[in-house]
């Protein structure tokens, strides 16, 4: 009888274990990734390093290194599939969505996993800027907020700024420049 008992003992302790253990951030699949964005024309317009900073805090790091943009303030978002096609990037599909939620930092119903904030480009076309998003990780595919999650997503620059409250881009404009992130 006590053998019964200490195997059923056993038994629950590994199940609550497993149940832990899914809360836990998982092992990451990569811990930075570099991203090559091109404009509507194809033409290389610089890179997005995409990095995991450690397990004890939220989210990734975007370094963004561009060339090329027109001046001014642009949204940059991750998109839900790992396609670029030229000229209006559409195959990139919406936001990254994976918790159904309505898009922008101000809504109230918001936000999208793939919400960032926006940056400035300099008159000369360039910048060089650092952005965060706390709610996507470069995990495994199994993670449901993994830049790797089905076969891959996009990242995105907007002609224009995102206004962080409009649903479902933010009133950010056209797509010039994309890049697709896969493991």
């Amino acid at each position: 009888m006590d053998h019964k008992f200490a195997i059923r003992a056993l038994l629950v302790s590994a199940a609550l274990a497993a149940c832990l253990v899914s809360g836990i951030p998982q092992a990451k699949a990569s811990e930075k990734t570099t991203v090559k964005l091109v404009d509507a024309k194809g033409d290389d317009v610089g890179t997005a390093t995409i990095t995991f900073p450690s397990t004890q805090q939220p989210g990734v790091i975007v370094k963004l290194d561009v060339k090329g943009l027109p001046p001014g303030v642009h949204a940059v978002h991750f998109h839900q599939n790992p396609k670029c096609d030229a000229p209006d990037f559409k195959s990139a599909g919406g936001h990254f969505n994976p918790t159904n939620k309505q898009h922008g930092f101000d809504n109230p119903q918001g936000h999208h996993a793939g919400d960032m904030m926006n940056f400035t480009v300099e008159d000369n076309g360039k910048a060089n800027v650092t952005v965060k998003d706390d709610d996507v990780t470069l995990g495994s595919a199994k993670e449901w907020n993994s830049l790797h999650v089905n076969e891959g997503t996009s990242i995105i620059i907007h002609a224009k700024a995102d206004d962080y409250k409009t649903d479902p881009s933010g009133n950010s404009g056209d797509r010039i420049a994309c890049g697709t992130i896969i493991q």
